[in-house]
Protein backbone atom coordinates (compact mmCIF):
# COMPACT_ATOMS: atom_id res chain seq x y z
CA UNK A 1 0.00 0.00 0.00
CA UNK A 2 1.78 3.74 -0.86
CA UNK A 3 2.79 5.71 2.15
CA UNK A 4 -0.09 8.02 1.28
CA UNK A 5 -2.74 5.38 1.84
CA UNK A 6 -1.42 4.81 5.25
CA UNK A 7 -1.40 8.28 6.44
CA UNK A 8 -4.94 8.31 5.32
CA UNK A 9 -5.57 5.36 7.45
CA UNK A 10 -3.81 6.41 10.49
CA UNK A 11 -5.83 9.88 10.31
CA UNK A 12 -9.28 7.89 10.52
CA UNK A 13 -8.70 6.28 13.84
CA UNK A 14 -12.02 4.59 14.09
CA UNK A 15 -11.76 2.67 10.81
CA UNK A 16 -11.77 -1.05 10.44
CA UNK A 17 -8.86 -3.05 9.07
CA UNK A 18 -9.70 -6.47 7.46
CA UNK A 19 -6.28 -8.65 7.33
CA UNK A 20 -5.93 -8.15 3.76
CA UNK A 21 -4.85 -4.44 4.34
CA UNK A 22 -3.29 -4.83 7.55
CA UNK A 23 -0.56 -7.77 5.63
CA UNK A 24 0.43 -5.10 3.05
CA UNK A 25 1.96 -2.95 5.77
CA UNK A 26 5.27 -2.77 6.52
CA UNK A 27 6.51 -3.46 9.87
CA UNK A 28 6.98 0.49 10.77
CA UNK A 29 3.49 1.16 9.53
CA UNK A 30 2.30 -1.53 11.92
CA UNK A 31 4.24 -0.79 14.94
CA UNK A 32 3.14 3.20 14.01
CA UNK A 33 -0.69 2.07 14.24
CA UNK A 34 -0.22 -0.09 16.99
CA UNK A 35 1.40 3.34 19.24
CA UNK A 36 -1.44 5.22 18.00
CA UNK A 37 -3.92 3.10 18.40
CA UNK A 38 -2.54 2.85 22.13
CA UNK A 39 -2.79 6.21 22.46
CA UNK A 40 -6.13 7.15 21.02
CA UNK A 41 -7.56 4.30 23.45
CA UNK A 42 -5.37 6.48 26.50
CA UNK A 43 -7.32 9.21 25.12
CA UNK A 44 -10.75 7.49 25.10
CA UNK A 45 -10.28 6.60 28.77
CA UNK A 46 -8.99 9.55 30.23
CA UNK A 47 -12.37 11.55 28.66
CA UNK A 48 -14.56 8.77 29.92
CA UNK A 49 -12.73 9.18 33.57
CA UNK A 50 -13.13 13.08 32.98
CA UNK A 51 -17.03 12.92 32.14
CA UNK A 52 -17.77 10.52 35.04
CA UNK A 53 -15.89 13.09 37.18
CA UNK A 54 -18.20 16.52 36.38
CA UNK A 55 -20.85 13.82 36.80
CA UNK A 56 -20.08 13.20 40.05
CA UNK A 57 -19.83 16.85 40.83
CA UNK A 58 -22.68 17.77 39.33
CA UNK A 59 -25.27 15.68 39.91
CA UNK A 60 -27.89 16.07 42.60
CA UNK A 61 -26.55 13.79 45.94
CA UNK A 62 -28.74 12.87 49.02
CA UNK A 63 -26.88 14.62 52.04
CA UNK A 64 -27.56 14.48 55.26
CA UNK A 65 -27.47 18.41 55.93
CA UNK A 66 -28.12 21.39 53.05
CA UNK A 67 -25.29 23.36 52.61
CA UNK A 68 -27.75 26.41 52.69
CA UNK A 69 -27.96 25.28 56.58
CA UNK A 70 -23.88 24.91 57.22
CA UNK A 71 -21.34 27.11 58.25
CA UNK A 72 -18.66 27.89 56.03
CA UNK A 73 -15.22 29.50 56.62
CA UNK A 74 -12.53 30.26 54.62
CA UNK A 75 -9.44 28.47 55.24
CA UNK A 76 -5.85 27.40 53.93
CA UNK A 77 -4.93 23.85 53.29
CA UNK A 78 -0.85 23.01 53.86
CA UNK A 79 -0.78 19.69 51.53
CA UNK A 80 2.42 17.73 50.85
CA UNK A 81 2.77 15.10 47.94
CA UNK A 82 5.14 12.84 46.29
CA UNK A 83 4.72 13.84 42.76
CA UNK A 84 6.15 11.60 40.51
CA UNK A 85 3.36 9.73 40.08
CA UNK A 86 1.48 12.27 39.08
CA UNK A 87 0.33 14.65 35.88
CA UNK A 88 1.30 17.86 37.84
CA UNK A 89 -0.49 19.42 40.42
CA UNK A 90 -3.43 21.30 38.46
CA UNK A 91 -6.68 19.26 37.26
CA UNK A 92 -6.64 18.60 33.22
CA UNK A 93 -8.73 18.09 30.47
CA UNK A 94 -7.28 14.67 29.29
CA UNK A 95 -6.22 12.89 32.66
CA UNK A 96 -7.83 12.40 36.20
CA UNK A 97 -4.36 11.43 37.22
CA UNK A 98 -3.29 15.11 39.08
CA UNK A 99 -2.90 15.80 42.64
CA UNK A 100 -5.55 19.12 42.35
CA UNK A 101 -8.08 15.95 41.03
CA UNK A 102 -7.50 13.66 44.54
CA UNK A 103 -7.99 16.73 46.44
CA UNK A 104 -11.26 18.04 44.99
CA UNK A 105 -12.58 14.11 45.38
CA UNK A 106 -11.96 13.88 48.85
CA UNK A 107 -13.18 17.43 49.61
CA UNK A 108 -16.61 16.66 47.80
CA UNK A 109 -16.79 13.08 49.43
CA UNK A 110 -16.57 14.50 53.19
CA UNK A 111 -19.06 17.18 51.70
CA UNK A 112 -16.57 20.28 52.76
CA UNK A 113 -17.71 22.11 49.56
CA UNK A 114 -20.77 21.47 47.32
CA UNK A 115 -18.63 22.70 43.71
CA UNK A 116 -15.40 23.86 43.33
CA UNK A 117 -17.03 26.82 41.23
CA UNK A 118 -18.43 28.14 44.43
CA UNK A 119 -15.70 27.32 46.88
CA UNK A 120 -13.37 30.51 46.16
CA UNK A 121 -10.79 28.11 45.16
CA UNK A 122 -6.92 29.21 45.09
CA UNK A 123 -3.80 27.16 44.70
CA UNK A 124 -0.35 28.51 45.84
CA UNK A 125 2.00 26.87 43.04
CA UNK A 126 1.62 25.18 39.58
CA UNK A 127 3.74 22.16 40.04
CA UNK A 128 4.38 20.35 37.15
CA UNK A 129 4.33 16.52 36.13
CA UNK A 130 7.11 14.63 38.63
CA UNK A 131 7.64 17.75 41.18
CA UNK A 132 6.84 17.30 44.77
CA UNK A 133 6.07 19.42 47.39
CA UNK A 134 6.28 19.89 51.05
CA UNK A 135 4.77 23.39 51.51
CA UNK A 136 1.91 23.72 48.40
CA UNK A 137 -0.89 25.73 50.15
CA UNK A 138 -4.64 26.35 48.93
CA UNK A 139 -7.17 28.51 49.49
CA UNK A 140 -10.77 27.72 49.87
CA UNK A 141 -14.22 27.99 51.61
CA UNK A 142 -15.36 24.82 52.96
CA UNK A 143 -17.96 23.81 55.46
CA UNK A 144 -17.34 24.42 59.35
CA UNK A 145 -18.27 23.38 62.65
CA UNK A 146 -21.11 25.68 64.68
CA UNK A 147 -20.02 28.19 66.49
CA UNK A 148 -18.94 27.11 70.04
CA UNK A 149 -18.58 23.66 69.26
CA UNK A 150 -14.54 22.14 68.23
CA UNK A 151 -13.38 22.86 64.80
CA UNK A 152 -13.55 19.85 62.41
CA UNK A 153 -10.59 17.66 61.81
CA UNK A 154 -9.90 18.79 58.43
CA UNK A 155 -6.57 16.78 58.05
CA UNK A 156 -8.00 13.39 59.80
CA UNK A 157 -10.98 14.04 57.21
CA UNK A 158 -9.30 14.05 54.29
CA UNK A 159 -6.19 11.82 54.73
CA UNK A 160 -8.30 8.72 54.87
CA UNK A 161 -9.86 9.40 51.46
CA UNK A 162 -6.77 10.92 49.73
CA UNK A 163 -3.92 8.55 48.31
CA UNK A 164 -1.06 7.98 50.48
CA UNK A 165 1.66 9.93 48.48
CA UNK A 166 -0.73 12.97 49.15
CA UNK A 167 -1.44 14.20 52.21
CA UNK A 168 -2.23 17.32 54.00
CA UNK A 169 -0.82 18.61 57.06
CA UNK A 170 -2.36 21.72 58.48
CA UNK A 171 -5.18 24.24 58.09
CA UNK A 172 -5.18 27.67 59.16
CA UNK A 173 -9.16 29.97 59.41
CA UNK A 174 -8.36 33.20 57.04
CA UNK A 175 -10.67 35.78 55.72
CA UNK A 176 -12.34 35.10 52.65
CA UNK A 177 -10.51 37.98 50.98
CA UNK A 178 -6.94 35.54 51.22
CA UNK A 179 -5.50 34.00 48.15
CA UNK A 180 -3.07 31.27 48.65
CA UNK A 181 -1.81 32.40 45.24
CA UNK A 182 -1.81 36.45 45.54
CA UNK A 183 -0.85 36.25 49.35
CA UNK A 184 2.04 34.12 49.59
CA UNK A 185 5.03 36.18 50.60
CA UNK A 186 7.90 34.01 50.15
CA UNK A 187 8.16 30.49 47.99
CA UNK A 188 11.86 28.19 48.40
CA UNK A 189 12.31 25.96 45.84
CA UNK A 190 14.65 22.64 46.75
CA UNK A 191 16.03 21.06 44.14
CA UNK A 192 18.02 18.04 45.10
CA UNK A 193 20.59 16.07 42.86
CA UNK A 194 23.79 13.54 42.97
CA UNK A 195 26.70 14.83 42.97
CA UNK A 196 28.55 12.48 40.51
CA UNK A 197 30.80 14.08 38.71
CA UNK A 198 29.99 17.74 39.21
CA UNK A 199 32.34 20.74 40.51
CA UNK A 200 30.05 22.05 43.42
CA UNK A 201 32.68 24.81 43.86
CA UNK A 202 32.06 26.56 40.21
CA UNK A 203 27.83 25.77 39.88
CA UNK A 204 27.86 27.96 43.54
CA UNK A 205 30.00 30.26 42.15
CA UNK A 206 27.46 30.73 39.04
CA UNK A 207 24.48 30.15 41.22
CA UNK A 208 25.45 33.46 43.02
CA UNK A 209 24.87 35.86 39.85
CA UNK A 210 21.09 35.05 40.21
CA UNK A 211 20.84 36.49 43.50
CA UNK A 212 18.69 40.10 43.07
CA UNK A 213 16.30 41.34 40.92
CA UNK A 214 16.87 40.59 37.08
CA UNK A 215 14.57 39.39 34.14
CA UNK A 216 14.11 35.66 33.77
CA UNK A 217 13.36 35.40 30.37
CA UNK A 218 16.35 32.97 29.11
CA UNK A 219 15.41 30.78 32.45
CA UNK A 220 11.41 29.80 32.01
CA UNK A 221 8.99 28.96 29.34
CA UNK A 222 7.28 32.28 27.94
CA UNK A 223 3.85 32.12 29.17
CA UNK A 224 2.46 35.04 26.18
CA UNK A 225 -0.63 32.90 25.76
CA UNK A 226 -2.02 33.48 28.93
CA UNK A 227 -0.91 36.99 29.56
CA UNK A 228 2.39 36.57 31.17
CA UNK A 229 4.70 38.74 29.42
CA UNK A 230 7.03 40.52 32.60
CA UNK A 231 9.78 38.16 33.40
CA UNK A 232 11.52 40.30 35.98
CA UNK A 233 11.29 38.65 38.99
CA UNK A 234 13.89 38.62 42.03
CA UNK A 235 15.63 36.12 44.20
CA UNK A 236 16.57 36.82 47.53
CA UNK A 237 19.05 33.98 48.61
CA UNK A 238 20.93 30.97 46.66
CA UNK A 239 22.42 28.12 48.67
CA UNK A 240 23.89 25.01 46.66
CA UNK A 241 25.87 22.04 49.01
CA UNK A 242 26.08 18.91 49.64
CA UNK A 243 23.70 17.62 52.34
CA UNK A 244 24.90 14.23 53.40
CA UNK A 245 28.50 13.83 52.93
CA UNK A 246 30.80 12.49 54.91
CA UNK A 247 34.66 12.73 55.43
CA UNK A 248 35.31 9.23 53.45
CA UNK A 249 36.60 9.37 49.78
CA UNK A 250 34.06 11.06 47.59
CA UNK A 251 32.36 8.35 45.32
CA UNK A 252 29.71 10.52 43.52
CA UNK A 253 26.72 9.12 45.83
CA UNK A 254 26.59 11.92 48.16
CA UNK A 255 23.18 13.89 48.37
CA UNK A 256 23.38 17.95 47.06
CA UNK A 257 20.78 20.34 47.25
CA UNK A 258 19.99 23.58 45.35
CA UNK A 259 17.91 25.82 47.61
CA UNK A 260 16.22 29.29 45.71
CA UNK A 261 14.23 31.55 47.72
CA UNK A 262 12.15 34.31 46.28
CA UNK A 263 8.29 35.70 46.52
CA UNK A 264 7.56 34.42 42.81
CA UNK A 265 9.11 32.46 39.95
CA UNK A 266 8.09 31.58 36.39
CA UNK A 267 7.24 28.33 34.79
CA UNK A 268 10.07 26.02 34.80
CA UNK A 269 12.17 28.77 35.80
CA UNK A 270 13.74 26.47 38.97
CA UNK A 271 14.00 23.56 36.54
CA UNK A 272 15.84 26.15 33.41
CA UNK A 273 18.54 27.48 36.47
CA UNK A 274 19.19 23.84 37.57
CA UNK A 275 20.18 23.09 33.96
CA UNK A 276 22.21 25.30 33.19
CA UNK A 277 24.12 25.19 36.71
CA UNK A 278 24.36 21.47 35.62
CA UNK A 279 26.45 22.48 32.40
CA UNK A 280 28.62 24.50 34.47
CA UNK A 281 29.32 21.83 37.16
CA UNK A 282 30.24 19.87 33.74
CA UNK A 283 32.84 22.20 33.27
CA UNK A 284 31.06 22.87 29.60
CA UNK A 285 30.17 26.19 30.29
CA UNK A 286 31.46 28.88 32.50
CA UNK A 287 30.03 30.26 35.32
CA UNK A 288 29.68 33.33 33.68
CA UNK A 289 27.22 31.84 31.68
CA UNK A 290 24.00 32.84 34.22
CA UNK A 291 25.45 36.42 33.94
CA UNK A 292 25.36 36.37 29.85
CA UNK A 293 21.78 35.24 29.71
CA UNK A 294 20.43 37.34 32.59
CA UNK A 295 21.26 40.25 30.41
CA UNK A 296 18.75 40.33 28.28
CA UNK A 297 20.40 43.36 25.93
CA UNK A 298 23.07 41.14 25.11
CA UNK A 299 21.01 38.09 25.04
CA UNK A 300 17.36 38.65 24.09
CA UNK A 301 16.71 35.27 23.26
CA UNK A 302 16.90 31.97 24.94
CA UNK A 303 19.08 29.82 23.76
CA UNK A 304 17.24 25.82 23.21
CA UNK A 305 18.49 23.53 26.10
CA UNK A 306 16.23 20.99 27.44
CA UNK A 307 14.89 20.85 30.96
CA UNK A 308 16.30 19.41 34.18
CA UNK A 309 14.76 16.14 35.35
CA UNK A 310 11.28 17.38 37.55
CA UNK A 311 12.34 14.28 39.88
CA UNK A 312 14.36 16.40 41.78
CA UNK A 313 12.13 19.37 42.53
CA UNK A 314 10.18 20.00 45.87
CA UNK A 315 8.35 23.51 46.26
CA UNK A 316 9.37 23.31 49.95
CA UNK A 317 8.44 26.11 51.62
CA UNK A 318 5.38 28.75 51.90
CA UNK A 319 4.73 31.67 53.61
CA UNK A 320 2.20 34.30 54.87
CA UNK A 321 1.82 37.15 56.47
CA UNK A 322 -0.24 35.56 59.51
CA UNK A 323 -0.14 32.72 61.86
CA UNK A 324 -2.59 30.26 63.27
CA UNK A 325 -1.66 26.50 61.28
CA UNK A 326 -3.71 23.94 63.28
CA UNK A 327 -2.19 20.21 63.44
CA UNK A 328 -3.34 17.09 65.23
CA UNK A 329 -0.10 15.62 66.83
CA UNK A 330 -1.90 11.88 66.37
CA UNK A 331 -1.96 13.02 62.25
CA UNK A 332 1.29 14.15 62.21
CA UNK A 333 2.51 11.35 63.64
CA UNK A 334 0.29 8.78 61.10
CA UNK A 335 1.80 11.21 58.24
CA UNK A 336 5.66 10.61 59.33
CA UNK A 337 4.56 6.86 59.78
CA UNK A 338 3.58 6.49 56.29
CA UNK A 339 6.62 8.56 55.20
CA UNK A 340 8.84 6.03 56.64
CA UNK A 341 7.67 3.29 54.98
CA UNK A 342 7.61 4.85 51.57
CA UNK A 343 11.53 5.83 52.53
CA UNK A 344 12.46 2.26 53.42
CA UNK A 345 10.57 1.13 50.19
CA UNK A 346 12.81 3.32 48.12
CA UNK A 347 15.65 2.58 50.60
CA UNK A 348 15.64 -0.65 50.50
CA UNK A 349 15.94 -0.67 46.50
CA UNK A 350 18.36 1.79 46.35
CA UNK A 351 20.63 -0.59 48.71
CA UNK A 352 19.98 -3.50 46.25
CA UNK A 353 21.50 -1.20 42.93
CA UNK A 354 24.35 0.34 45.64
CA UNK A 355 25.64 -3.09 46.93
CA UNK A 356 25.81 -4.30 42.78
CA UNK A 357 27.52 -1.30 42.17
CA UNK A 358 30.01 -2.00 44.29
CA UNK A 359 31.21 -5.23 43.37
CA UNK A 360 30.95 -3.82 39.88
CA UNK A 361 33.71 -1.22 40.74
CA UNK A 362 35.95 -4.03 40.79
CA UNK A 363 35.98 -4.75 37.24
CA UNK A 364 36.88 -1.44 35.87
CA UNK A 365 39.67 0.31 36.17
CA UNK A 366 38.72 3.84 35.53
CA UNK A 367 36.00 4.85 38.02
CA UNK A 368 32.56 5.83 36.20
CA UNK A 369 30.51 8.27 37.64
CA UNK A 370 27.23 8.93 35.82
CA UNK A 371 25.26 9.27 39.29
CA UNK A 372 23.67 12.52 37.86
CA UNK A 373 23.28 11.68 34.17
CA UNK A 374 19.60 11.48 34.28
CA UNK A 375 19.08 15.13 35.47
CA UNK A 376 19.89 16.43 31.74
CA UNK A 377 19.45 14.93 28.70
CA UNK A 378 22.31 15.29 26.02
CA UNK A 379 21.31 15.83 22.67
CA UNK A 380 24.51 15.01 20.39
CA UNK A 381 27.84 13.90 21.95
CA UNK A 382 29.79 17.12 20.84
CA UNK A 383 28.52 19.61 23.46
CA UNK A 384 27.61 22.73 21.71
CA UNK A 385 28.27 25.61 24.19
CA UNK A 386 24.71 27.34 24.80
CA UNK A 387 25.29 30.87 23.16
CA UNK A 388 26.27 29.41 19.41
CA UNK A 389 22.90 27.54 19.30
CA UNK A 390 19.66 27.79 17.58
CA UNK A 391 17.21 30.68 19.47
CA UNK A 392 14.06 30.42 20.33
CA UNK A 393 11.95 33.06 19.41
CA UNK A 394 12.08 36.71 21.19
CA UNK A 395 9.53 38.13 23.46
CA UNK A 396 8.47 40.52 21.23
CA UNK A 397 8.45 38.03 18.03
CA UNK A 398 5.87 35.97 20.49
CA UNK A 399 3.45 39.06 21.67
CA UNK A 400 3.34 39.81 17.51
CA UNK A 401 2.59 36.03 16.79
CA UNK A 402 -0.47 36.37 19.71
CA UNK A 403 -1.71 39.84 18.70
CA UNK A 404 -1.98 37.97 14.60
CA UNK A 405 -3.41 34.85 16.25
CA UNK A 406 -6.28 36.80 18.00
CA UNK A 407 -6.80 38.68 15.09
CA UNK A 408 -7.32 35.66 13.30
CA UNK A 409 -9.70 34.32 15.60
CA UNK A 410 -11.59 37.09 16.09
CA UNK A 411 -12.53 37.81 12.50
CA UNK A 412 -13.11 34.27 12.31
CA UNK A 413 -15.92 34.59 15.18
CA UNK A 414 -17.08 37.72 12.99
CA UNK A 415 -17.91 36.35 10.13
Amino acid sequence: MATMDFKKLSRDKSKLLDLDVLKTFSNEELVSKVLQLQSHNEQLKNIIAKRDYKKKEEAPKRREFDFKKCHLQHVLFKVLYLGWNYQGFVCQEDTSDTIEYHLMEALLKCCLIESRQQSNYHRCGRTDKGVSSYGQVISITVRASEPGKPSLSYCKMLNRLLPKDIRVVAWCPVGEEVSARFDCTKRIYRYFFPKGNLNLMVMNEAAQHLIGEHDFRNFCKMDVENGVTNFVRSIRRVDLKEINGSNEEETGFEMCRLELEGQAFLWHQVRCIMSVLYLVGQKLELPSIISDLLNVDVCPRKPQYPLADPLGLNLFETEYPFNGWISEESEIAHITSLLQQQWAVHEIRATHIKEILSDLKNYISTPVLHQNAHLLKRETKLYKPLLTRHFCKSLEDRIDHCLKKRKITDSIVET
